[in-house]
């Protein structure tokens, strides 16, 4: 039964009355309400500038919450099933690493899937925690990887006993989703804590055509961007906590560490009315977001050369189900590379995809989209698929890279004694950096693990497309910097093998 308001704003209900009371301000931020950085105050409005303000008494403070953020994160927690909800400002990065840091002390093992996003490697650096990585499925037609099963969860936790916990994606950024429920079944069982990538599942819970939620599911904590599919602002996002097996005490320790002492009121007030609107209205506006989703993929299946996956793939190892409002747009048999269709269609249509892979680019559908905007992004998958110059001539070929060997910890190979050397010539070496296409930002190699001539081949195949390839040091990616002793190469600890 619901014990709040959800109509209830209190942040922005005070924000508002610092702006009316007409406060005198001698206190950070210097601009003073936009009076220090008029260009910008010009652009975007002196409202946004007068309530970027910082903590006080009457606007509480997110290190220790005592008033309107305490009673926000209240109403937070209800709204999205949690018994207790904790608001970030650097974004569902600063979530993840929160969660592994908060069950994991370093040496400790922790299970993750080895398409988890790079946030996740940082949690293990800064954790210190060594990962038993899953292998998730990969569908052939899309290229895609899937999710994890639960027969691969049991195994490892078997074979790991002495791990501390599972994170576990929901969905992936495909919007592929995992059994959850069967997974926090078989980790509970072990008195297990369950961690979840929620990044691209904000929805979740808020409409009975969509999958459940981590919270719904029954896991311990769940970090999930309330900026990607609701209504809040870049990098504002949330993390909620189900009580039990971890102590909300440790999780509010463990965010001091990290985030700001000088949280943005702009980003803060955005999660809170991103929530008012998702609790009370939720069920209409999803509604026209699945309804524009479900029409976009019936009209794009039914263009030639053209494949968006839908309710034929869940059931298939890896894919319990599916989020329908990412429209993934296999355009392999159109000759050209998932990177090369999204540069085509910013360029000759201005419309800007989420991500793009050497197979797919993919659009999400949301709560801002119109069935005007869905149009357009139809007819211009049909306008480039029509202009394309290759017919039925498959680009790339190329599948996956088997995972690489992981033979220290990533935190190790992070302050390791490295050195510099050219990719080309890394073979069999020992990373110390990551390398990885953003978005999505799944690491290739990961600290720690050796480079294998098929991945070093992959990197060189991503470089000649329209990617962004990141993680080096070298912005190129024609360097990586890797362990410059191999001592640690003598006998290689066994629990770090992927499963």
């Amino acid at each position: 039964m619901k014990k709040h308001d959800q109509n209830r704003t209190p942040i922005f209900d005070a924000l508002r009355k610092y702006v009316e009371d007409g406060t005198v301000s001698f206190h950070v931020p210097g601009h003073k309400g936009g009076n220090g950085i008029q260009e910008l105050r010009n652009y975007i409005g002196k409202n946004v500038l007068s309530i970027d303000v910082n903590g006080m008494e009457d606007l509480d403070n997110i290190c220790n919450p005592k008033n309107v953020i305490k009673e926000s994160q209240e109403l937070a927690a209800e709204a999205f099933g949690a018994d207790h909800a904790y608001y970030l400002v650097n974004g569902t990065t600063a979530g993840v690493q929160a969660m592994i840091m908060t069950i994991c002390k370093p040496g400790d093992k922790i299970l993750v899937p080895r398409n988890a996003h790079k946030s996740a490697i940082g949690g293990l650096i800064l954790s210190g925690a060594r990962p038993v990585y899953i292998q998730p499925e990969i569908n052939n037609r899309s290229g895609m990887a899937m999710g994890i099963t639960p027969e691969k969860v049991r195994q490892a936790f078997n074979e790991h006993p002495d791990a501390k916990g599972i994170l576990v994606l929901n969905p992936t950024y495909y919007g592929i989703f995992s059994d959850l429920c069967q997974i926090v079944e078989i980790a509970h069982s072990l008195n297990k804590p369950v961690l979840v990538d929620e990044a691209h599942g904000a929805t979740l819970g808020f409409h009975p055509d969509l999958p459940c939620s981590a919270m719904e599911a029954g896991a311990d904590m769940s970090a999930a961007s309330t900026h990607k599919l609701l209504g809040s602002m870049t990098q504002s996002s949330i993390l909620l906590l189900k009580e039990g097996l971890i102590d909300p005490n440790k999780v509010k320790a463990t965010l001091n560490l990290t985030q700001t002492t000088s949280a943005s009121y702009v980003l803060l007030v955005s999660i809170e009315l991103a929530r008012k609107q998702i609790a009370t209205q939720g069920k209409v506006l999803l509604d026209k977001a699945i309804n524009l989703s479900r029409w976009a993929r019936e009209e794009l299946n039914k263009i030639e050369r053209i494949y968006v996956f839908g309710e034929e793939i869940k059931g298939l190892p890896g894919c319990f189900d599916i989020d329908p409002t990412k429209i993934a747009i296999n355009v392999q048999k159109l000759g050209i590379s998932g990177y090369e269709a999204e540069h085509l269609l910013r360029k000759n249509y201005k419309i800007q995809t989420e991500l793009s892979d050497l197979f797919n680019t993919l659009a999400v559908i949301t709560i801002g989209d119109t069935r005007e905007s869905v149009e357009y992004l139809v007819s211009s998958v049909k306008k480039m698929a029509e202009n394309s110059k290759s017919r039925d001539t498959i680009k790339h070929t190329v599948n996956l890279p088997l995972p690489p060997e992981q033979l220290i910890s990533p935190r190790d190979a992070y302050y390791s004694d490295i050195k510099t050397v050219p990719l080309e010539k890394a073979e069999d070496e020992i990373s110390a950096e990551m390398i990885m296409a953003y978005p999505p930002g799944i690491p290739l190699i990961c600290p720690g693990e050796r480079l294998t001539r098929e991945i070093i081949d992959y990197v060189k195949i991503l470089k000649e497309e329209p990617c962004q390839l990141q993680g080096t040091q070298d912005p190129e990616i024609n360097y990586i910097k890797v362990l410059s002793r191999h001592f640690v190469l003598v006998q290689p600890d066994k629990n770090f093998a992927a499963n």
